[in-house]
């Protein structure tokens, strides 16, 4: 078998990857950059984690910070071992593709001409997703954790240094806790994206609407969404220049 013929034989499923990869890295890149023109979550949040430790360098008492971040860090350890139970799945199901394929080819809207190597390659892409998941929930485990330290080394409360706004110690405190959001947020991604791939399951066409639907989903919440509207309201964001870039 030469790989035009097989090209031709399985060129749907290329490009319904292609199609998958795009939009998942496509609208990752489109947001980061977006955040820096308008006001989204991301951006949003990186001003109130500024503002949280410029608060925090004028307390003396710090147990709250001490909580708000292990409750961060515990937040991104359910997802990170959730992903191991699911990929534990995943592993099972690959071995047992043949049993999987004629339940599924009995559903209806299931494609009856899929073959169970085809049917492989669909759980094998599911396993990737979590597999990548699972890493990014714990980079940012990880970087909650480093945070934790930073806290621990926290300058005692001074007002001549807590009242400076360009204070060098909390715009690099803020900015971890910042790259751990982040990280959180691309494992958060991974799990919708991996939502569309179930439909793939199914049918090819229901994927390739699943993952166009994940797209508008994430960008009306991350944009448009009304938590947004009120952050900014709550802090009074309009118009201020972004922070921590």
């Amino acid at each position: 078998m030469d790989f035009a013929y097989w090209l031709n034989e399985h060129l749907i499923d290329v490009l319904a990857t292609a199609w998958f990869f795009i939009c998942w890295i496509g609208y990752s890149e489109f947001s980061r950059k977006r955040a820096k023109k308008v006001h989204c979550l991301s951006s949003v949040l990186q001003q109130y984690r500024k503002q949280w430790i410029l608060r925090m360098l004028r307390r003396d008492n710090r147990i709250g910070d001490v909580a708000i971040i292990a409750n961060l860090e515990r937040n991104a350890s359910f997802l990170a071992s959730t992903s191991i139970l699911v990929i534990a799945g995943l592993v099972t199901a690959v071995a047992s593709t043949d049993k999987i394929h004629v339940l599924l080819t009995g559903l209806p809207f299931s494609e009856a001409n899929i073959s169970p190597l085809q049917l492989q390659f669909k759980i094998l892409l599911l396993l990737f997703v979590h597999v990548f998941a699972f890493f990014t929930f714990t980079w940012s485990m990880r970087q909650y954790g480093f945070s934790a330290i930073l806290l621990g080394s926290t300058p005692m409360h001074d007002e001549d240094t807590s009242n400076d706004p360009s204070n060098n110690f909390a715009f690099n405190f803020a900015k971890v806790i910042d790259q751990a959001g982040h990280s959180y947020n691309y494992g958060l991604r991974a799990y919708y994206f991996s939502m569309a791939i179930l439909a793939w399951l199914f049918n090819t066409w229901l994927f390739l609407l699943a993952v166009a639907f994940v797209v508008a989903i994430l960008y009306a919440r991350e944009f448009h969404s009304k938590t947004l509207k009120t952050m900014i309201r709550a802090g009074e964001l309009k118009g201020q220049t972004q922070a921590l870039k």
